[in-house]
């Protein structure tokens, strides 16, 4: 497809420490011609700090169905945009995904300007093995998607990194231990910030922290993976392969992958994986 109109650019901004940003950063957020933010007024402050005056525009979950379209039609008129979110790197765990995806639909050049990024911080000091991960962000809300999710997870070998927010911690934890048993687990808090703070042990001793020092501010969580070797096909140990592929897809990943996936994991052949879900789903 050839590209067309203007580029969207996906820009890191500091998760805690504002020399976590990068001159190319600054320079294409002084280039285009707007800025999309989850919170402009957090964004302005940033801003700011760069002396960067580039005109700012909302774009978050709450407005992001009207003004996703917006964004794109000034993309193809020419416009460059920039996208940023509160910390990090936009299209992770944020609104930004769903700009991306408009504008790839729309044969719009998407691309990064990486930097930080609180999983990988988080991963890359937490101790546990960093060969094979499966980013699994902030668990969804209800309980049965979350159980649902949890059942996939507690057989995967690669390691799992997760988001939470303080209040959810200790809860999130011991749901933690009860789907994937007690494992070596890390928790990175405030990272590149000046009370930037890891806690390295095992679930159960992070909930035993946890229970003595009230977390404050975003977590990483980071937990092994499953050290067991996977189990024969049809064992009733391993989740339903219509259930696993469903909780990966409501955990927002797309349903080819989830399905690739769960295949893998419970060696089964792609094609009947598929099969499955598209008969199931149509039910």
């Amino acid at each position: 497809m050839t590209e067309k109109g203007g580029t969207l650019f996906l820009c890191a901004t500091p998760i805690g420490n504002l020399e976590d940003m990068t001159f190319r950063a600054v320079r294409i957020l002084r280039e285009v011609a707007v800025i999309a933010a989850e919170d402009t007024r957090h964004t302005r402050k940033l801003l700011s700090h760069f002396d960067i005056h580039t005109p700012l525009i909302s774009y978050h979950e709450h407005n992001k169905v009207g003004r996703g379209p917006e964004l794109v039609a000034r993309l193809l008129a020419g416009e460059d945009l920039a996208v940023v979110s509160d910390a990090g790197l936009p299209g992770i765990s944020d609104p930004g995904a769903d700009l991306v995806k408009l504008a790839v639909e729309a044969g719009i050049k998407v691309s990064p300007v990486p930097g930080a990024n609180a999983a990988l911080a988080g991963l890359v000091c937490s101790g546990i093995d960093t060969e094979k991960f499966f980013f699994a962000g902030f668990l969804p809300k209800t309980t049965k998607k979350r159980r649902e999710l949890l059942g996939f997870l507690a057989g995967l070998p690669c390691t799992l990194v997760f988001y939470e927010s303080p209040h959810r911690l200790g809860t999130m934890l011991n749901e933690l231990i009860a789907a994937l048993g007690d494992r070596p687990a890390a928790t990175g808090r405030e990272l590149t910030k000046k009370f930037e703070e890891f806690h390295r042990g095992t679930l159960h001793s992070l909930v035993t922290q946890f229970e003595l020092t009230p977390p404050r501010g975003e977590f990483t969580v980071i937990v092994a993976g499953s050290q067991s070797a996977p189990e024969a096909q049809g064992s009733p140990d391993l989740p339903d392969p219509f259930d696993a592929v469903m909780a990966l897809v409501e955990a927002g990943m797309p349903k080819k992958d989830a399905i690739r996936l769960v295949a893998t994991r419970q060696g089964l052949s792609r094609r009947d994986v598929y099969q499955m879900v598209l008969k199931r789903d149509g039910e």
